[in-house]
C-alpha cells in the first residue's frame, strides 16, 4: 500500500469514527432529553468513541478499518440502546431520538460546507483540476498543510451527507423508519414502532436501502459539487 493511500484510508477511518460518534452520542442525549436514561448510563451521551466502539467493536473499528484501507472509504455501523418500553409509551420522543442521530450528521456537512465556501471566498482555497469524494478543493499557495485540512472539509462533507442521507432512509432499521411514527398520528406511531422492530423487516430494509443508495449517491456528490462551487462547472 502507497503512502498515499494509507493516509486516505486512515483520514477516511478518523472521520466515519468522528462523524458516528456524533451521531449516536446525538441519539443518546435525545433520549436522556426525553426520558430515558438507558444509553446515559451505559456512557453513550459521550464524543468518545470508546464507550461506543465497546457496544460496536466489529461496526466502529473491524469493518471500518477493513474498508478504509480496501476500498479508500470507510463504512461500519454503531448503536444506542434505548427502552422499547419508554419507545412504545412516547412514539414521539423515540421519534426525536431517531431523527437527532442524522441531524448530528447535517450539523457535521453544513459546518464543513461553511469552511470550504469561506476559504474559497478568502482564497485560501481554489477549484481543483479533478474532484473526488476526499478532494474538492485544493490550497491557493500550494501548502501541502492547506491542502489536508482542505480534505479533511470534504470528507466530513460526503461522508456526512451520506450518512444523513442514508441513515433518514424510511426502511427499517434505519432512523427514517422510526422517524416516521413523528410524521403520523400517535396510534398509527405505535404500529410503525413495532413494524421497525420486527427482524424480517429489518432485514429486508437493509437490503432495499443498500440498493437504492448507490442509485443516488451520484447525484448527492453533484449536488455537493455545486454547493461547494456553484459558478464553476465540473460536469
Amino acid at each position: 500500500m502507497e503512502a498515499r493511500d494509507l493516509t486516505q484510508g486512515l483520514l477516511w477511518f478518523a472521520a466515519f469514527l468522528f462523524s458516528t460518534t456524533v451521531h449516536e452520542a446525538m441519539h443518546a442525549l435525545a433520549a436522556l432529553r426525553g426520558g430515558d436514561r438507558t444509553a446515559y448510563l451505559g456512557g453513550q451521551v459521550s464524543l468518545s468513541p470508546i464507550p461506543h466502539i465497546r457496544r460496536e467493536p466489529i461496526g466502529m473499528l473491524g469493518v471500518p478499518l477493513l474498508t478504509a484501507f480496501t476500498n479508500g472509504w470507510a463504512v461500519g455501523w454503531a448503536s444506542t440502546p434505548y427502552d422499547p418500553v419508554w419507545a412504545a409509551r412516547y412514539p414521539r420522543r423515540a421519534a426525536l431520538m431517531a431523527a437527532a442521530g442524522p441531524t448530528g450528521n447535517l450539523l457535521i456537512a453544513v459546518l464543513a460546507l461553511v469552511c470550504l465556501r469561506a476559504g474559497l471566498a478568502a482564497g485560501v482555497f481554489v477549484s481543483p483540476r479533478q474532484v473526488s469524494f476526499h478532494h474538492l478543493v485544493e490550497a491557493a499557495s500550494g501548502a501541502p498543510w492547506l491542502t489536508a485540512v482542505g480534505e479533511v472539509l470534504t470528507v466530513l462533507l460526503v461522508l456526512n451527507v451520506f450518512l444523513f442521507v442514508f441513515n433518514i432512509l424510511p426502511f427499517p432499521p434505519l432512523d427514517g423508519a422510526s422517524v416516521l411514527g413523528g410524521l403520523v398520528p400517535e396510534r398509527a406511531a405505535v404500529a410503525v414502532r413495532g413494524f421497525t422492530g420486527n427482524p424480517i423487516f429489518s432485514l429486508l430494509g437493509i437490503l432495499v436501502a443498500w440498493q437504492v443508495f448507490p442509485k443516488i449517491a451520484g447525484p448527492i456528490f453533484d449536488g455537493l459539487l455545486r454547493l461547494v462551487h456553484p459558478h464553476d462547472r465540473f460536469f
